[in-house]
């Protein structure tokens, strides 16, 4: 499975979650159905970070979106908003289906990083820190391409 975080835009930053804890510190809560037209961001921008999305770009989710294991619940944060599972909605859309299962937190866990700066993921380090270590140049140019500044 590829790498993700979940990015959302606040007054104290970007705050980025490693999905991969998401999933692990979800584990534990009660799945329940959500109905489709419930989540908001698929009437947003969700995708293209700057408002454009390539066909190419197009061409990858829709494969990303038809490979989803619809097994996995969503995760929503404490306001409903989506941490985890944008293809796996995108799926079930698909599919013509009226709910997806979800999980959702009570109180969102500590994000994992904090961009301090408008563009820190372009540039790398200093300006992102997190509880335990920065994000090496490395990783910042990987997640760099994939941040949603609209979560």
């Amino acid at each position: 499975m590829r790498k993700k975080y979940h990015f959302r835009s606040t007054d104290r930053g970007v705050l980025i979650w490693d999905v991969d804890r998401l999933v692990e510190v979800s584990r534990g809560l009660i799945r329940k159905p959500v109905p489709i037209d419930a989540i908001r961001e698929l009437d947003e921008t969700y995708w293209a970070t700057d408002g454009v999305i390539t066909c190419h770009a197009v061409v990858e989710h829709a494969r990303l979106i038809q490979e989803e294991d619809l097994s996995f619940p969503i995760i929503l944060s404490a306001d409903g908003r989506i941490m985890d599972g944008m293809h796996r909605v995108g799926n079930t859309l698909l599919e013509g289906r009226e709910a997806i299962e979800a999980v959702q937190f009570q109180v969102d866990p500590e994000p994992d990083y904090v961009e301090l700066a408008q563009h820190a993921l372009q540039r790398g380090p200093p300006e992102i820190i997190g509880p335990c270590r920065s994000l090496q140049r490395e990783e910042a140019e990987t997640i760099g391409p994939c941040r949603n500044p609209l979560i």
